[in-house]
């Protein structure tokens, strides 16, 4: 390169600041430390990292089936949706007592249109009983069954537009990221004042071992007193901001580790008992959605659904009666 180009490269304007990575950085802040942007070369070391995990969850949030319509219509002809709940009644129960919904529903931008849109959550159980099973033309009492059914519904980041949904979405996944490395950090904070502790224990005993005669136990105390002291100064150099920004940009670069949906498949009958396959019974059907792997390890069924504001307002009014009247009693 010339110094004449050398001289031009250096004269043009910078690149103006990515928004995305921009405001990466400032979730970053929030949740992880502030202190880590103070690193020169900070957002340019963690951009590589930043740029993967944020399309890997522009992905995740992608992959989310639906939306599908929740409805008491919806009940009566979705085999997924009449699987989901017990009862029809159990949607307006929990459209009526989620607090996001509520919230949606208070804000004066929710009478643009007629439907919001959100991210259905539920834990998938399962329990075993012993029931009535017809083999042919024969009816058996006491057979061992497998019974489906789904409990702790959550109704995440209603919005009227599907649009506005997913891009919340998109930030809750990057934020449960962050907020995954973030307990990291704190545990390795914890290991550190526990070292701290244990080393201080140590040589209170190595000096009352001083002033007695030299044995094994003064060799063994030391011996440990060392190896607490390497194990301190290595956590304590893990806490260090230039290495925080490493060990991000790692975590970065592997979000499938702590964040992931799996595919699953299960086959019920109308009561949710599984069945094996599908076996020619209009009862029976099988059963496609994911299940999301978060910060906790649980696993969630998700989706993307719809949902009627009309039938929300009726919901949470319902709902906020019957605990006034419990209430009362």
């Amino acid at each position: 390169m010339s110094l004449f180009s050398a001289v031009a490269d250096f004269l043009k304007p910078a690149q103006p600041p990515d928004p995305a990575l921009e405001q990466a950085m400032l979730r970053i802040d929030r949740l992880v430390s502030p202190l880590l942007r103070t690193l020169p070369g900070c957002e340019h070391k963690l951009a590589p990292a930043l740029h993967y995990a944020l399309g890997y969850c522009d992905g995740l949030v992608a992959a989310l089936p639906g939306p599908i319509d929740i409805t008491r219509q919806a009940f009566a002809n979705d085999p997924l949706v009449h699987a989901l709940f017990a009862t029809a009644g159990d949607i307006e129960q929990m459209l009526g007592r989620s607090q996001a919904v509520r919230d949606y529903l208070a804000d004066p931008a929710c009478r643009q249109s007629e439907y919001f849109y959100a991210m259905l959550a539920a834990r998938r159980q399962q329990k075993r009983q012993l029931g009535m099973a017809i083999q042919g033309n024969v009816v058996h009492n006491d057979v061992p069954q497998l019974v489906l059914y789904f409990s702790n519904h959550t109704l995440i980041e209603p919005a009227c537009s599907l649009d506005i949904t997913r891009q919340g979405l998109r930030g809750l996944a990057f934020d449960s990221l962050l907020t995954t490395f973030h307990d990291h950090v704190e545990a390795l904070r914890g290991e550190r004042e526990g070292l701290r502790a244990d080393a201080s224990v140590a040589r209170a005993h190595l000096t009352i071992l001083r002033g007695k005669t030299p044995g094994r136990e003064y060799e063994v105390c030391t011996r440990h007193l060392a190896e607490l002291d390497a194990r301190l100064h290595a956590t304590a150099a893990s806490l260090m901001p230039d290495h925080l920004v490493d060990a991000l940009g790692d975590f970065l670069k592997a979000p499938e580790s702590s964040l992931k949906l799996a595919p699953v498949t299960i086959t019920v009958d109308r009561l949710g008992i599984v069945s094996e396959a599908e076996n020619g019974d209009n009862s029976v059907h099988t059963l496609n959605f994911p299940e999301l792997t978060a910060r906790d390890q649980r696993l969630h069924l998700v989706m993307l659904t719809r949902i009627s504001r009309d039938e929300a307002i009726d919901a949470v009014d319902k709902v906020r009666d019957q605990q006034h009247r419990f209430m009362l009693i």
